[in-house]
């Protein structure tokens, strides 16, 4: 079997995280806005992209000899982002609790008026409440299959950037 050259893994590992980006953006302006974990995922999305965008100027520019330092930061980057997703898909389950800022109990306010007060000030998007899914699978799920997805890419680019050259 052969394996893409590492310019295309990463190439790959560009457009795959830009167009979830992409598609993360989109939900949110038709009007899904994002929870707290949600907002965190997004992180090494932004990371990986600018990671990726780096590897394909070392492979364009001769300086190749960094490239599997590249890719093994875009398999912990989205390695990472793979167990936030998971994490946020066990709290959207029930598996676990999620963080106080967007999960379990609501606190009473002391009064009406303060309870009033705090609607009209605070929005809160809940982590354990899917708002929306896609193809039957939530967000925090399909993130954590693309993040999945783009770890063992970056892994088949280490190997390849490492392989001695014929």
């Amino acid at each position: 079997m052969r394996f893409p050259s590492p310019l295309r893994l990463a190439l790959a590992i560009l457009l795959i995280a830009a167009g979830s980006i992409a598609g993360a953006w989109i939900f949110q302006l038709l009007g899904y806005p994002p929870c707290e974990l949600c907002l965190k995922e997004r992180i090494p999305y932004y990371a990986g992209i600018a990671l990726a965008a780096l590897a394909i100027f070392l492979s364009v520019s001769g300086r190749e000899s960094l490239l599997p330092a590249a890719f093994w930061g875009l398999a912990l980057i989205f390695a990472a982002g793979a167990a936030l997703g998971a994490y946020h898909s066990g709290v959207e389950w029930g598996f676990w609790p999620g963080p106080t800022d967007c999960t379990g109990r609501l606190d009473h306010a002391g009064s009406v008026n303060a309870f009033l007060k705090q609607l009209e000030t605070v929005k809160v998007v809940r982590c354990d409440a899917v708002s929306l899914r896609v193809f039957g699978l939530s967000l925090a799920v399909w993130n954590a299959v693309i993040s999945t997805g783009l770890t063992v890419v970056a892994l088949i680019g280490a190997w390849r950037s490492s392989a001695p050259r014929k």
